[in-house]
Order: structure tokens, then sequence, then C-alpha cells
């Protein structure tokens, strides 16, 4: 609940109470690290009178709400009370690193092609990449038009036949060696890889860039 304190009868314009519905759903509802909010308030109907207020407005969310779509319910609880609901659209929006150009199939991730930029999160599908140095060498899985958001199942980081890196590791020593990917691969992937020394067909972890790390 969110309440503002007057000493005399306020008068309620709609400009008034836009801002104050926006205010409580700032306070009141959450939204993602790095994201923003737009929130939208319906126009209240000409035909409603809004009646003065002795007391401090209330408003409340009575109903479950997909975070989304919500009625704000404003409330004057004065001896005459009186409500509303208003409609709310609220859009988070969130960064998410794209494409600035179309890319065919295999085409290799740079700072040219691509940026951060915000977009609905209702509109976004799989799991989203914000950090542009991760991807820088990594190459595309399919054809992507321009725009398109940069996500782990359209792009590898290790591409089916490449040469790779691999690092056998233990906590008192590693060994580095090269192998070819014997299929694509996306951050934290478990993949199968060929050392191109001994012939053998290991699995190891995608770890960066061409680059597939083995625990011992």
């Amino acid at each position: 609940l969110i309440g503002l304190s007057s000493s005399k009868a306020m008068v309620i314009d709609r400009d008034y109470l836009t801002n104050f519905i926006k205010t409580y759903i700032e306070n009141n509802i959450t939204i993602t690290a790095n994201a923003k909010r737009v929130i939208a308030v319906s126009s209240i109907d000409p035909r409603i009178s809004l009646q003065p207020c002795l007391s401090p407005l209330i408003a409340n969310i009575p109903e479950k709400h997909n975070g989304r779509n919500v009625n704000v319910k404003i409330v004057c609880p004065d001896e005459k009370s009186w409500h509303l609901f208003v409609p709310v659209k609220i859009q988070t929006i969130v960064p998410v690193l794209v494409t600035t150009m179309r890319l065919t199939k295999g085409a290799l991730l740079n700072k040219s092609n691509i940026e951060i930029v915000f977009k609905d999160n209702a509109k976004i599908r799989g799991t989203i990449i914000t950090d542009t140095e991760i991807v820088v060498g990594a190459r595309t899985k399919r054809n992507l038009s321009k725009g398109s958001a940069i996500t782990h199942k359209n792009i590898c980081f290790v591409c089916k036949g490449q040469q790779i890196n691999i690092i056998a590791k233990s906590s008192g020593f590693e060994i580095k060696s090269s192998g070819i990917a014997l299929r694509d691969g996306s951050l934290g992937e478990i993949i199968s890889v060929k050392n191109e020394k001994s012939g053998r067909i290991i699995r190891g972890q995608v770890n960066a860039i061409n680059e597939v790390i083995i625990n011992l």
C-alpha cells in the first residue's frame, strides 16, 4: 500500500493520479537487474468525476497479475469513500546483444556487426547474451536478419570441424593440445572433440571461443 498525506481535501486531477500510479508501480513491482521499465497508465474515462479526498490516497493491486498487465485500485478512505480501478501496462525492456546487419550462416561475429540494444522482454525467445566481449570470434549457426537477438542457440563458440584448443587441467597442472570439434558447442556445453596428436575422442566443456576444457 502507498499513501500521500494532506491536511485538507486534495483535488485529484488525472495527471496527479497518473503520476501517483506510476510511483506505486515503481516502488512495488520489482524488475531484474539492468532492465528498464515503461509504464503506460490507461486514460481515465472523462465521464468519471474525480472527487476530492481528505485522507491519503491508497493504491494496491488486489488480484493476481502477470507482471505486464495489472489493474491498480485507487482508494480514497474518507468517511464517504470512493475507489477506482485503472488498467496499467508494464513493459520490461532488457539489454540484448543483436546483429547490426544481415548475417549468413557461418559468419564471424565482431564488434562491427553486433551491438547492445534494449528490447521488450516478452518478445525474446531463448537465453539472451549481454556481453559483447565473450562472443567476438563466435560464428552464426544459421542466417540471421538485421536486429536478431544473439542467443546460445544461434551461435557456436566452438563449431563442428574447426581446430580448437584442448586444455586438460587438474589442481596442480594443465596440458594444452589441439583438436577438432566433432559438433557445435555453445558456452558451457559438453561436446566431443578429437585430439589431433593421439586421435582419441574425448569430451570436454566449451570454455571460450575455440577452447574446450577437460577437468582431470
